[in-house]
Formats: C-alpha cells, structure tokens, sequence
C-alpha cells in the first residue's frame, strides 16, 4: 500500500468535516429489499445489545405488524408515547418529536424512514423527524427498504407495475453513517409470507398476486445489493483518500474511456459500454484539454456529440483541463478507483512519438495496478498534438519576421566576430530563436532555428562561404545548436499558451467577479435584472434576456426591462420547457436545436425562479461545452442575487400585511369596545326617558340627559381622534401659522376640559417673558386637549397636573407632568405609536390615538415630542416649537406697548 501526505486543504475540509458530524447524532439505516426481511427485527436485536452496554436507548416508533417475534424483542425498551392527531375524525397515532427531544436519549429507534406524517405534523415526511433528531446530536437507528429511494422510484414501478409514493431522497442513504443490509432470498420470503410471518392471512394472500411475486422479489433484492454495494464502494474511496492511498484497490470494477475531439470517439464510447455491460459496473468517459489548444468547429461538435452519446448509454462524462493529458488521466484514475482505462490505438507517425512524447506510453508505464486497454479508435494522444491558439497558422508576413530576425542576427554576428569566437556568435542566433518563439509562433521559430544553422555555417564555420565544414566537431555544435533552439522556443511556446490561457481564465473570472459585486450592491428586482444582463451580453457577445413566471404561468419579460430580442411562441415555449425541466434547452444543445437563442434556468436554493435566454451573434460559440458551463456560472450568480431581492419584496410585502392586519385589528378591538360602551349609555339613558318618563323626577331625567351629553361628546372625541389620524397618515393635515402667546391656546384648552378636570388641580406655570409663538391655535390647542386627557386617564383623583413653558435657544419647550404610576420603563418611546395603551388607563381608555396626533401635531410644526417619568413620581410630557426670528416678542413687552 502507497500513502502520501494529504494536501493541507483536503486536510482542513477533513477536520471541518469531522468536526460537523461530531455535533450530529450518528445515523444506521437496516437497508432491505422489501418488507418482511427482517429489518425491524435485526434493528432490535442491536438495540437490546447497545442497551446492555450503555443503557440510554428508547423506542420512539416501532411497527410490529403483529408479528409475535419482532414483539416479543421489545420487551425491556423503554417505549416512548405517541403523540394522537385528530384527522377527518379519526385519531392517528404519530411519532412524538417534541417528546423525543426532550426525553433526548443516546440511541432512539425510529422505524420506517420513508413514512408520511398525519397532517398537521411538524414535518410531512419521516425522514425529516429523523434529520431534526440527528441535529440535536442524537444517535438513531432506523429502517428503510429499496423501492423507498427517490431514484429507483420509476425502476421499481417498471419492475413490480406499483408505484411507490413514499419516497426518500437519497441523500439520506449517503449520508448514513452505517448502512446494515437484512437480506433474505425470495423463496424463504414467500414462505415467511405464507406462514402469516409478514402479514396476516388475508393480506399476505393479496400481496402474493401483487407485489410479492417471485420475479418482483428477485428484482427488488438485485436492487437493494447493488444499492448496497455502491455505498460499500464509496465509503471505500472516501476511506482511500483519507488515508492518502494512491493504488488502485480492485474490490469492484469501474472502466475509464479516454476520448478526444475526433469523430472515431464514438467507436472508443461503445466499446467502453459493451465492456461495462459484460462486466456489470461503472464506467466514465474523459475529455482532457490541454490549455492554449484549438479544437476547429467539426472537431468541437463530434466532442460534444461524443459526451452525449456516452451520456445516453449510462456513462458519466467528464472534462478536465491540463498540461499533461496522460497525468491527468492517471490522477482521475486514481482519485476514482479506477481499474480498467480504455485508449485509442494511435494512428499517426512514429516521429511524432520521437519528438513529442507518446501519450499511450505515458499511461501504460503509470498505471501501476490499472489495465490499459487499447481499442482501434480516435488518436487518443492527438490531444496534445491539436493546433494551439498562439501557435496556429503563421502568415508569410511572420515567416518574413522570422528571417529579418535571422538577418540582424547575422549582420549583429559580423560586427563582433573579429573580438569573439564562433561559439560565442552561435549564442546571438539562440537569442534571435527565443525572440522568433516569444513573438510569431511555431512554425516561424522552427523555421527560424532551421535557417540560423545554415546561416552560421555559411557566415561563421571555416571554410567561410560554404556550407561544408572542416572540423567534425562543428556537427556537434550544429546538433547542439538546433536542439537548444528547439527547446527554448517549445518553452517559450508553452509559456505563451499558459500565460494566454491564464488571461483567459482571469478575464473570464474578472468578469464574474465584477458582476458578483456589482450585483451585491445593487438593490431592486429590476435593476439585478439589468445589471446581470449587461454583465452576459459584454461577457458572451449575446443578447440577453430574462423571463420570470406571470400570470397563468407565463413567461414574461420583468417591467422596465427592455425586450432584448423579439419572443414568439415558439421562443416562448422553449423557455417554458426549461423553466418546467430545469434544464438548459436551445441553439448548442441537443434538446430544441432550431431555437434561436440558448436557454438556461435560473436555479437558487434548489428551485427554479426564471429562465434567461442568450441569443448569440455567432451561434457556433455556444456548442462549446466548456462556455455553456461558464454561462451556467454566470446565471447561478445572477439566480442567487435575484432570488435574495424577490424574497426581501416578498418578506417587505407580508411586513406591510403583518403591520396593516394589526392596525386593523387593534383598531377593530379599540372601535369595539370604546364605541360601544357610550352607545350603551346613551341607549340606556334614551330608553328609560321613554319608557319611565312618567316615573322619573325631574332631577332624574336631567341626569340621563347629562349622561347622553357626555357621552355623545365622547364619542365625538374618538371620531374626532380617528379623523385627525386620517389626516395625519394622509399628509392632509395643513398648519395655518400666525403668532399668538401660548397663555391663549393653554386657557382655551382648560375650559373645554372643564368637566373632566374636577378633581385634578391643575397649576399652569407661564414666565411673563414668554415670547409669541407662531402655531396654528386650533391644532395646538388640540395637543393640549389630548395631553391633559392622558393625564386624566392615567393618574388618581386629585393628584395634581402641572402645565409649564420656558423660552429656550430658537424655541419654547412646554411640560405637562402630573403625578401617577409614570411609564412603563423602555415604553417612552413607544406610547406614541398607533393604537399603544399602557396597562391602567381605567374604562376611560381610548383607542390609543392621542399621542399619536400629538406628536404628528408637533412634528408638523416643526418641532418634537417627547417623554419621560419624573422623579417621586409621575411623567412629564415635552415638547418644542419653533420660534422665528421676528416672533421672539415677549408678551408683557407688547401688553405695555398697546397699553
């Protein structure tokens, strides 16, 4: 066994990994291939035994089935209560979660993972109680059997004619931290079956003709076992790679085809596939790019025909990206627990295996424990040997290029040759050969490095002139010389192709990250939707567009975005398909071709919001798989940033619900109540004038019609408090400033609450100095009403209420303070909000407006409202206005001027 240090990340990813399932419970699954195999029984027998070793184990459900020997294993567990659910009238027994939770043991059982809770559950699904309870840290055991996975569903209902609706995804089974198979052959089945060992008689009678047929049953267990043996097999990879194990461990075959852009991929594909049939396992099909290479139109379409094709016929297809084809092939190979790799047989010139390496010989001397076979099929190594970006068709101009550059060479020789040696010269046309490489490609410095040789000969070699050479030793500096020139300019090439490649790679990802961040800044539907758009047309030289469900679940183009392209019926109906199937569609794609533009869903947190559409200005682009994975990047950014503004809309929307449905119902509460109880008085008070008139004295009747005064004078106050609100909220509310003294407005205020002050002292403290004011009388003298009324409400009889006014710098501040319980403490804020009433307002409590009309009073005049609680004692009550340079007049100055 071959280990090697983990690299640090894999290391980290390793630790946070271990880190999260140490805060979870641990999950063993009794995995089986249908009722009846003794899952429930084998998942009782373990937790008696973990009973025994730790003790903390209970049942939270547990279905029997009247079986007498899965019953009789349940004596001794402590059996949880079941929590009852009222449905459609009839009672339903439930696993109790809340109940587990508390009760919170080391291990609990939970039977039939795949159930369907009763409604009005916590959760619709089983499994979900279970992913609650491994959160908490606990421990579960559970059971469920195959035809329960949500991806053999279909399978299962091909195989039995069943469809199964409860279903789980299978994600749960990978996540499981044991997976335990109960197994039992079909024939041992049907007997349990028959024996009444499964159900009772009249139902294992009907499950026979149905589901339980020996066909059905043999299917169901090659199922389960391969379902089994697929978990088996990743727990071992991901146990490799933990431990750094680079050999190839062949408990189970998995096949590696090797293909390139080459229409003879196809025939490498199907061998791959009949070669996986025969040996019944998993086979991938490999695309390695190489960078800075070129792949013409015909080549990149066979391409992605090719990984179609291997993805019709059941393979994952795969493309990666590398210097070295052979190594990457070989990591890959490794990294899955590869044991079969499938190659072509190459069909060109040795000499090119001589000059630059054989990509076959490469993965047959590395692959270790790994066969290698080789079919008749596409060059695999002419991967390597494709034509590059930088390195493509050179012109004549570059060749012209390459000489000139000879040339100077030369002529640079000539005027130093008489101070240096030929060798030394020799080094000139080496550095004209790394200038040529650096600057015009492969052709022109093969050329270049070709003509310097001959050129040194003529110029420089003795005999001068010629092209012989006298000294044989000369043929090795010929030798020398052409091969460094070669190396230095395949290097110079390599880093041309890499340092190409990595622009690419950095423009692209500049891209995308100048879109992430300007999408992170911008706020608004419709403004996201225009900034990724611009961002995918500059990107990918497309028109964009970006469709999102209407009314009646039709595409439609967001308000005040601009339509990129025209949208017919038939563009429409792509994208409706792709919206439906969460699949890309269009012009590149093998679904929906004729389409004139590529379509792709705009998926965030697992669904789909919309679909954008791309219309090309050159449609070839598009069949290139490698940019249809960067739009898809691109997309998924602008999905997540417009799902994060459709649901701060949404949640914005159901706040001003929320907020609407309160006002309505506290004002519904307030009407209710503080309407009804002076309508009471004033129908009783009318009642008996009309039906006692004769039997009541005069004193009597002029009471009951005191009573109806004061009560109607409420009511008009409330009404009068409702339609001052209206005004306010509206912004109808209009001040009608003129300068009065504030003694005025306070005096009127007082009479109208004459009546209702009995009782409470008031003292009104006003310096003499008090300048005029510049109010709207009536409004003011309204804040003053409301004010005084508070007090009234909230405090004793006969406690004192203080009224008080005092010049500051540009304004005057007025206190009304009294002496009752004060405020709520942290609630000074608050009681000036809408429909707010402190606890103790007594039943002549209103329906919480004053203050609210009060402050928007203030406000309104361009001051500010507030309060606070005094000390012994009580709240005060402040407030400013404004005081303008021509009205800051004392009172007693103009009293004695008119005098």
């Amino acid at each position: 066994m071959t280990a090697r240090r983990p690299d640090p990340e894999e290391l980290l990813a390793r630790v946070r990994e271990e880190e999260r399932r140490a805060a979870r419970g641990r999950l063993k699954i009794f995995f089986g291939a249908s009722p009846g195999v003794g899952k429930t029984y084998a998942m009782l027998e373990e937790a008696r035994a973990k009973q025994r070793e730790s003790g903390d184990v209970a049942i939270g459900v547990v279905e029997t089935h009247g079986r007498a020997e899965t019953t009789a294993l349940l004596a001794g567990l402590e059996l949880l209560p079941r929590k009852q659910i009222e449905y459609r009238g009839i009672t339903l027994d439930e696993f109790d979660l809340d109940g587990a939770l508390a009760r919170r043991p080391t291990l609990i059982l939970v039977d039939e993972l795949a159930h369907t809770n009763a409604p009005g559950s916590r959760h619709g699904r089983r499994y979900q109680d279970v992913e609650e309870l491994l959160a908490a840290g606990i421990n579960v055991y559970t059971t469920l059997n195959v035809q329960h996975l949500e991806s053999l569903n279909d399978v299962v209902a091909q195989i039995t004619g069943i469809a199964v609706r409860e279903t789980v995804p299978d994600s749960i089974l990978d996540q499981a931290d044991e997976l335990e198979l109960a197994d039992l052959s079909a024939d041992d089945l049907l007997k349990r079956l028959q024996e009444g060992k499964v159900y009772v008689p009249e139902q294992a009678a009907r499950a026979i003709d149905q589901f339980f047929r020996k066909g059905n049953l043999i299917a169901l267990r090659e199922l389960a076992l391969r379902r089994t043996a697929e978990r088996v097999d990743a727990q071992m990879r991901g146990y490799m790679q933990e431990h750094g194990i680079r050999e190839t461990w062949p408990a189970g075959e998995r096949i590696l085809v090797c293909i390139g852009p080459n229409p003879a991929g196809a025939r490498l594909i199907r061998a791959g596939k009949r070669m996986a049939t025969s040996l019944k396992c998993d086979w991938v099909v490999l695309c390695v790019e190489t960078p800075g290479q070129a792949i013409s139109a015909p080549d990149r379409e066979a391409l992605v025909q090719n990984l179609q094709l291997a993805q019709e016929l059941g393979a994952q297809a795969t493309t990666l990206s590398g210097h070295s084809v052979a190594d990457e092939v070989l990591a890959y190979a490794r990294a899955h627990n590869v044991t079969k790799i499938v190659a072509g047989k190459p069909t060109h010139g040795r000499w090119r295996d001589k000059i630059f390496g054989s990509l076959l010989d490469h993965l047959v001397r590395g692959s270790g424990d790994i066969d290698v076979y080789v079919i008749t099929g596409d060059a695999a190594e002419g991967q390597a040997l494709r034509r590059r970006v930088v390195g493509q068709r050179a012109g004549w101009r570059d060749y012209l290029w390459a000489g000139t550059v000879v040339g100077v060479c030369t002529a640079l020789g000539a005027a130093v040759f008489q101070s240096l040696s030929v060798t030394d010269v020799a080094m000139v046309y080496l550095l004209g050969a790394g200038i040529v490489a650096s600057r015009f490609g492969r052709g022109p410095s093969i050329f270049s490095a070709f003509l310097s040789i001959a050129v040194f000969d003529f110029f420089f070699v003795p005999p001068r002139y010629t092209f012989a050479f006298s000294d044989f030793r000369y043929a090795l500096t010929f030798i020398v010389m052409l091969a460094i020139a070669l190396v230095i300019s395949g290097l110079t090439l390599r880093i041309r192709e890499q340092a190409e490649t990595a622009r690419l790679r950095e423009r692209r990802t500049g891209a995308l990250y100048a879109m992430s961040r300007e999408l992170a800044a911008t706020r608004g539907f419709v403004d996201l939707a225009r900034v990724a758009s611009r961002h995918l047309q500059d990107t990918f030289d497309a028109r964009v567009q970006f469709l999102f469900p209407g009314a009646g679940d039709r595409l439609e183009v967001p308000v005040g975005v601009p339509a990129a392209y025209p949208m017919d019926e038939k563009e429409l109906s792509v994208a409706h398909w792709v919206l439906v199937r969460s699949h890309v569609a269009g012009i590149g794609t093998d679904t929906l071709p004729a389409s004139q533009a590529f379509y792709l869903p705009l998926v965030a947190s697992g669904s789909t919001i919309g679909v954008v559409g791309l219309r090309p200005g050159d449609p070839a682009r598009f069949e290139d798989p490698t940019l249809q994975r960067l739009i898809e990047t691109f997309a998924g950014q602008a999905a997540l940033a417009l799902e994060r503004a459709m649901l701060a809309e949404r949640a914005q929307h159901e706040q001003l619900e929320i907020e609407a449905e309160r006002l309505r119902t506290a004002l519904l509460s307030s009407l209710s109540h503080d309407l009804r109880t002076p309508l009471g008085a004033i129908t009783g008070s009318a009642s008996s004038l009309l039906e006692e008139q004769s039997a009541l004295s005069s004193a009597a009747r002029r009471d009951l019609l005191q009573t109806i005064l004061e009560e109607a004078h409420r009511m008009n106050r409330l009404i009068g408090n409702l339609l001052d609100m209206i005004r306010v909220e509206s912004g109808a509310l209009e001040v009608q400033k003129e300068l009065q003294p504030l003694e005025e407005v306070v005096g009127v205020a007082l009479i109208r609450l004459d009546d209702r002050l009995r009782g409470h002292p008031v003292t009104v403290t006003l310096p003499p100095d008090l300048p005029l004011v510049a109010l709207d009388a009536v409004l003011m003298e309204q804040v003053f009403v409301n004010l005084l009324e508070n007090a009234v409400k909230y405090t004793p009889p006969d406690t004192p209420i203080e009224i008080s006014a005092v010049a500051t710098a540009g304004s005057v501040r007025v206190d009304v303070a009294d002496r009752g319980p004060g405020l709520p403490p942290g609630e000074e804020g608050r009681i000036f909000d809408k429909f707010y009433r402190a606890a103790g307002a007594g039943t002549q409590g209103g329906i919480g407006l004053g203050l609210t009309i009060c402050r928007g009073i203030v406000t309104a005049h361009g001051g500010r409202i507030w309060a606070e609680n005094r000390p012994g004692g009580g709240a005060v009550f402040r407030f400013t206005l404004p005081v303008t340079g021509g009205s800051a007049i004392p009172v007693l100055a103009e009293a004695k001027e008119s005098a």
